[in-house]
């Protein structure tokens, strides 16, 4: 019988997107490499030195970009309150990162936990709680509408270059004026916003996953300028990106 908490550690090659749903509260920590989390109309990107706490019962679609290590920690529904969202992803503390290291000790099959376990394993929780109060800006409204979706797909396609909004409206046969509407009703961004979530987030997951420059990163992701990138990745992370890679090292 598994216990009412446990911890366990694993490697994971790159994989397409998959659909999961969990019977305990999962504390998912991205260790190295680079994860896409989609839930309740919301997608996320969870880079290194980051968690996402995911509510048991809901379903995830996960997609795994590169080469993943991750500690995980799983709670039963009688031993964790449940999250207030679906899905949660934030930045960890130093607190929360050594709680993770401390519950190490206890997998699956280690049987009942101890006094000592249990207070570990339940201030972990109440600390992923608190932090998943605080979600990471690092997320992108998911479109409902078919017209609205082939339009966000066509702006992450040509989110690396120069991408026209009226081509775009053209090319899904919206109006501009209709077209710019429905990212407002839907997605309440306008769509130069969500261009900009595009590039920033895209930026996170290349500062992650790759040795480029900030330079490279800032051009591949359509800035042509690096003050303007410093200034879109300050403006959404609080950080510039040197800072923000660094934190993954944390």
């Amino acid at each position: 019988m598994e216990p009412q908490a446990y911890c366990f550690h694993r490697s994971f090659e790159s994989a397409a997107p998959a659909e999961y749903v969990v019977d305990r509260h999962y504390l998912l920590c991205s260790v190295e490499g680079m994860l896409r989390l989609e839930a309740a109309g919301q997608r996320w990107t969870l880079p290194p030195a980051r968690a996402a706490l995911i509510n048991a019962g809901h379903p995830i679609t996960i997609t795994i970009l590169s080469r993943l290590t991750s500690a995980s920690v799983l709670f039963a529904p009688s031993f964790m309150r449940a999250p207030e969202a679906s899905l949660a992803v934030f930045d960890m503390t130093p607190l929360a990162r050594e709680l993770v290291r401390e519950c190490r000790d206890w997998g699956p099959d280690n049987g009942p936990l101890s006094s000592y376990a249990v207070q570990v394993f339940s201030t972990l929780s109440e600390v992923a709680l608190r932090l998943a109060c605080t979600p990471s800006p690092c997320v992108l409204p998911v479109a409902t509408s078919q017209g609205l979706k082939r339009a966000v797909a066509m702006t992450e396609a040509l989110a690396g270059g120069a991408p026209n909004f009226n081509e775009i409206a053209r090319e899904t046969g919206h109006s501009p004026r209709a077209l710019a509407r429905k990212f407002s009703d839907e997605l309440g961004m306008t769509w130069r916003e969500v261009l900009r979530r595009v590039r920033i987030i895209r930026a996170v997951e290349a500062l992650a996953t790759s040795d480029a420059s900030v330079t490279e990163v800032a051009l591949s992701v359509g800035y042509q300028s690096p003050s303007g990138f410093n200034a879109a990745f300050r403006d959404l992370t609080n950080m510039n990106p040197t800072e923000y890679r660094a934190s993954f090292k944390q």
